[in-house]
């Protein structure tokens, strides 16, 4: 019995009768994909899933889509190579990229555009009408990853000559684009900051919106967001993708759950893009090692 024993944890250590580990893309080890939570979660998890049974459907790989609970965890998950596909927000692209090395497959395009710009929004009977009009307000930012609902918006109050830190009053992060919006709307906080315009998301659920918030200032141009992968994944695998991609933005329903889960109207090409949102990082000091997932 010693012997058979020996035997056996012999041809374990060599890897001989062990079960081979299971290729990426199979059914037994889906390619994992994960979301930023920029919008209504269950919005952008059914349109993952979707997303994933397409793709599944065009490559003959299979996929498990999810969403993080912060821009910043979706970074890290890639780094720790939980994550083979990642939705990154800009900066949390940026961030991404610099840690991890990750490899950008995709820019997202809206109406045909790969640029897009943040906004800072307040009621409309709330008596702001300009930056300077926010000292000491209470002020909503999406997330500390996000690049339209924080980083560009602190850069503009700084390029104006406010320091973001000195000027506003109270600050927090609501978590998503949609939240900063009904702080606002609420009056939980005099003002926020998000994507342009993040009002259409809510206008449904609250017509008045358009009249109620405000804009009264917008960013410069932010490159959008970005398909990215974990630098460890194949360069066939990454190819499929990136086909099943561009497959699924030109069919009609495809079309259809990229608008309905990301506002998406194509993909595109170019890193350099994300120059002015590296220099935008580098001017406000910002510290990546302490945006916590």
């Amino acid at each position: 019995m010693i012997r058979v024993a020996c035997f056996v944890m012999l041809m374990m250590g060599l890897g001989i009768g062990t079960a081979p580990a299971a290729e990426p893309g199979s059914a037994e080890r889906p390619l994992t994909m994960m979301f930023v939570p920029s919008g209504e979660a269950q919005v952008i998890l059914k349109g993952g899933e979707e997303i994933s049974r397409r793709l599944t459907a065009v490559t003959g790989l299979h996929f498990k889509s999810s969403i993080a609970t912060s821009y910043a965890a979706v970074v890290e998950a890639m780094g720790a190579g939980k994550v083979d596909i990642g939705w990154l927000a800009p900066f949390a692209y940026v961030l991404a990229k610099e840690r991890y090395g990750v490899e950008l497959l995709f820019i997202v395009q809206r109406f045909g555009s790969p640029f897009y710009r943040g906004q800072i929004v307040t009621r409309a009977d709330s008596g702001i009408r300009s930056l300077k009009d926010l000292a000491g307000k209470r002020f909503a930012f999406v997330d500390p990853a996000s690049t339209s609902g924080h980083l560009y918006p602190k850069a503009l109050l700084r390029a104006q000559g406010f320091s973001p830190q000195s000027h506003l009053g109270a600050t927090v992060f609501a978590g998503s684009h949609n939240a900063v919006i009904l702080s606002v709307l609420k009056g939980e906080v005099d003002a926020g900051a998000t994507y342009d315009d993040a009002r259409a998301e809510l206008v449904k659920a609250f017509p008045g919106i358009f009249e109620k918030i405000r804009v009264i200032a917008h960013t410069r141009e932010i490159p959008n967001d970005t398909v990215s992968v974990r630098k460890e994944l194949s360069a066939d695998i990454r190819q499929r993708i990136k086909e099943g991609l561009v497959h699924l933005a030109k069919t009609p329903e495809g079309s259809k759950v990229l608008k309905r889960t990301y506002a998406i109207s194509g993909f595109m090409d170019f890193d350099g893009l994300y120059d002015p949102v590296r220099e935008a990082g580098r001017l406000l000091d910002v510290d990546p090692s302490k945006l916590n997932p």
